[in-house]
Order: C-alpha cells, then structure tokens, then sequence
C-alpha cells in the first residue's frame, strides 16, 4: 500500500551530522533534536559522520531515499566545497533539497593571552611586525574558520600561517596551549573561553554586534572597513524529495529553531536563529556558492 507524502516521515529521522561529537554543530544539532522530535512527531537521532570537510557526510546524504528519513545538517563549508574540491562525488546544489537555514554563527577573533594586542588595530600591527610568524588556527582548509582569516589577511595586508585541524576543538585546544596564536572560531567554541579570560576576544566578524557579546566591536569598526563574514547552519535532504516532505520537514524544523527554549538556548553562545523556509535556503545557498567561489579564486586556494 503506498503511504501518501503528507503522512511521512512515519519513522525515526536520521540527522546526519559531518562534525565529530563535540563540537559546535554537533551542539547544534542536540540542542534542535529533541523539538524537532516533538514537531515532526518522529525521534531523530544523531549520526556523527566526521572528516573530509563534510564531504563523506554530504555523499551519504546524496545517496540516501529521499523520503524525508535522512537529512543532512551543514555549514558555509559545504558551499565552499562545490569551488574547493572539483570532483565532488555529488552536486552540492543538484543533488540536495534546501530545507531551512536553522542559525546565523558569528565568529569571534581570539588570541592567545601571550600576545600583547588588546585591539583588532593593535593586532594588526603586531602582526605586521612578524609577517609569517604568527600561526592561525582553523577547522579545516575552506572552512569558514579558515577563510575568513584569509579574507583578513587580503584586506589588512598581514600574513600568517596557516594550521589546519580535523575540526574547531583541536584548533581551541592548541591556541590555548599557545601552539598557534589567534583564530576566528564560532561564538559557540571561542565566547566561553573569552569570558574566562583564557583567551582574549578583539571582536566579532560579523556585521553587526553579537547580543551574546555586546561590548565586542565588529572587526569593521574595529579598523577593516568591509570585513564582515557570518559562518551558519542548516539542513538539506536528497534531491528528489517531494515537495510535499520538503515543506511539511521544512516548516517542522523552523518551528523548532523559533521555539523559546531553542532559540534561547542558540543565543547564549552567540548564534542567531534563523527558521528560513526552503525556497529562501536555496536562494541562500546560490548566493553563498557564488560568493565563496570569488574569495577562494581571489586568494588562489587550492584544496590539501
């Protein structure tokens, strides 16, 4: 007997998650999943599918039935890959259904407290001063941790090296140990180590101020008119899912994301909720692939 689109999902929802256990998507992910449990009336569980930049995750996702019990959560990462990595073993447009934009990530510049620089124009110059010297920590080559950085260095004229690590965590862990000196994680891996006064907070990159930290210039007032680049998190399903699912999951997550207690929850560690519905996450997603393929082409970068 077939099941009518407007009954599914009917089963457990498997949220696909390209982020190891720990880290700021996956908390983004299990802070969502019990009330999109509740919305969709499904549980959903979590399946961490860490490495290559969410790659493995995205072709996982690609392949799976798209009947609405397998979804994907991603980053701005995923649409850096489409001009990062030329032979994608999937389309990261063609071969997904945008459901929603869930949060907007700022992302906060930290250092490490043996740098003296209490000011993004401080920083500047003391970079300036140690061109090459300073190392840079990301979660990735074409993460967003990693070009935004990038995208600092071409406006203010310094150069650092880069440090790439298998995700945010590692990277927080080796500029607090002082093995790299300043990075530009999510307000979710670096606030809370600013707020302790492990590390310094110089500024947020988005371009307006963080409720979360609200004595934080932007890296624009700050001193580098123009910089503004704001990191997010969404979900997308198989290509070929009807339209039917797409709104029905797309409404359910949104709903989720603007639920009080999630949304609260989100804006403690600085990320701004979202609840875009699909048409919107698509038009979002063309605009953040063609955006991301002009900076990487800009820069010359050229995937590991």
């Amino acid at each position: 007997m077939s099941v009518n689109a407007q009954e599914l999902p009917d089963r457990t929802i498997r949220l696909i998650v390209p982020f190891a256990a720990g880290g700021p998507g996956d908390f983004i992910a299990r802070v969502m999943s019990p009330r999109l449990t509740e919305s969709l009336g499904q549980p959903v569980v979590i399946d961490n599918r860490g490495g290559a930049n969410g790659r493995i995750a995205a072709e996982t996702t690609a392949k799976a039935d798209p009947d609405g019990h397998t979804l994907l959560l991603i980053s701005a990462g995923h649409t850096v890959n489409a001009t990062l990595y030329p032979k994608l073993p999937y389309d990261s447009l063609k071969d997904f259904t945008a459901l929603t934009r869930l949060v907007g990530t700022p992302a906060i510049v930290v250092t490490h407290p043996s740098i003296p620089s209490t000011t993004i124009k401080d920083f500047i110059a003391y970079a300036k001063e140690r061109q090459g010297r300073i190392n840079f920590a990301s979660s990735g080559t074409g993460a967003p941790s990693h070009l935004a950085v990038e995208l600092f260095k071409v406006k203010t004229g310094i150069d650092m090296t880069h440090v790439p690590y298998k995700g945010m965590a590692p990277g927080i862990t080796d500029l607090l140990g002082g093995q790299v000196q300043v990075a530009f994680p999510t307000m979710v891996a670096g606030l809370v180590h600013a707020r302790a006064g492990r590390l310094r907070g110089l500024a947020v990159t988005s371009a307006q101020r963080s409720p979360a930290a609200p004595d934080l210039p932007t890296v624009a007032e700050a001193g580098v008119p123009g910089f503004a680049v704001e990191g997010w998190y969404g979900i997308l399903a198989p290509a070929a899912t009807p339209r039917a699912i797409v709104d029905k999951l797309g409404r359910g997550i949104a709903d989720s994301v603007r639920s009080s207690d999630v949304s609260e929850r989100f804006a403690v560690d600085g990320s701004v909720p979202v609840g875009s519905l699909p048409d919107e996450f698509t038009t979002h997603l063309r605009s953040e692939i063609t955006k991301w393929a002009k900076v990487t082409k800009d820069i010359g970068m050229r995937a590991d």
